[in-house]
């Protein structure tokens, strides 16, 4: 094992050392912890975990992993030395507080003739004299609120990643907009949306008649199964595209319905080299022209919403086919998918 570095923990008199095994160490000494305590989770459904056993043999790098031992022999005094003595001696009788999905996600890759077993697996090691307080600690790590559902977290990601001004878009919250909407600002409600379409791959990410909770868990499923895209496709394109194509008042009015705006992003990640180069000119004649397209549904017979969002994520997921169409030949196209 790997030491970086031994701090304290105040609240709970403990110590906590950061440092790193191999994928190897860690199947053979901790993924037998998985099953040891009876106030650890019960393991989810593996179908959530297969895209992170691809990444493992890939060769991502897990979140690293919290254990825990009860014990009184390391104290603030204790060195490097002391602690892998202790570790190497007594690893059996440690516990896992945060991290039983990823190791049993490893567990079952561990056979795997691809996996990298000399790749490092991060570790929090929390040395405490108390069950309780590592208990607590537990319940903080993992029970101590609600988790945050996907879409807060996607707000939590835009917030702190994008600089939207410096991006070209001006962007308000409800709140913002609430007290005085800004000339040809964007709803954040409606980027957290599209981004969140964008990883869980699907302009399909909200459903009334579906129980909230539920609905996160499908979204997380979409978005941990969806599959890899090219390094050009990211988030901060879509953003960029949307800057420079609403510098056409058509344009922009057309990606400030979110309906559109979701569509457009989802699609966007199919075919971002078709797009990200296109004039302000051509991308006003693409929607122009998937206007002309859908006004000729009948509203009476569809969903106009739903549709619109799925056929805005069509157009633009196949733009390079679809580019030269007239409106006539694209409706012809769009027809032929709903009646499918």
């Amino acid at each position: 094992m790997n030491i970086y570095d031994i701090d304290s923990d105040k609240v709970i008199d403990a110590i906590v050392v950061s440092g790193s095994i191999t994928y190897g160490e860690a199947i053979e000494k901790l993924i037998p912890l998985i099953s040891k305590t009876e106030f650890q989770r019960k393991l989810q459904d593996k179908k959530f975990y297969e895209k992170l056993e691809r990444d493992i043999v890939d060769g991502c790098i897990m979140p690293s992993i919290t254990i825990a031992f009860v014990n009184k022999t390391i104290t603030a005094k204790s060195n490097k030395e002391d602690i892998l003595t202790f570790f190497d001696n007594n690893y059996q009788k440690s516990f896992v507080l945060d991290g039983i999905q990823r190791l049993n996600t490893l567990a079952r890759v561990s056979n795997s003739k691809d996996i990298n077993l000399d790749k490092k697996l991060y570790l929090n090691i929390i040395y405490s004299d108390s069950v309780d307080k590592l208990l607590y600690r537990m319940i903080t790590l993992n029970n101590g609120q609600k988790p945050m559902t996907p879409r807060h977290q996607v707000e939590v990601m835009m917030s702190n990643v994008f600089d939207f001004k410096e991006l070209g878009l001006e962007v308000q919250t409800e709140k913002e907009r609430a007290i005085k909407i800004k000339m040809n600002s964007f709803n954040k409600s409606d980027l957290v949306q599209a981004y969140l379409a964008y990883m869980a791959n699907s302009p399909m990410v909200d459903n009334k008649k579906i129980i909230q909770d539920k609905m996160d868990e499908l979204i997380v499923s979409k978005i941990v199964s969806a599959e890899k895209f090219d390094k050009d496709s990211t988030f901060e394109n879509v953003i960029k595209s949307v800057a420079k194509f609403q510098k056409s008042a058509i344009s922009l009015k057309w990606l400030k319905q979110a309906n559109n705006l979701v569509g457009f992003a989802v699609g966007m990640k199919s075919s971002v080299k078709d797009i990200i180069d296109l004039s302000v000119e051509e991308f006003e004649h693409a929607v122009i022209t998937f206007d002309q397209a859908f006004s000729d549904f009948n509203p009476s017979k569809i969903k106009l919403g739903k549709l619109r969002r799925e056929l805005s994520y069509d157009y633009f997921k196949n733009f390079a086919k679809l580019k030269d169409f007239e409106s006539l030949e694209l409706l012809e196209y769009f027809s032929e998918l709903t009646n499918d």
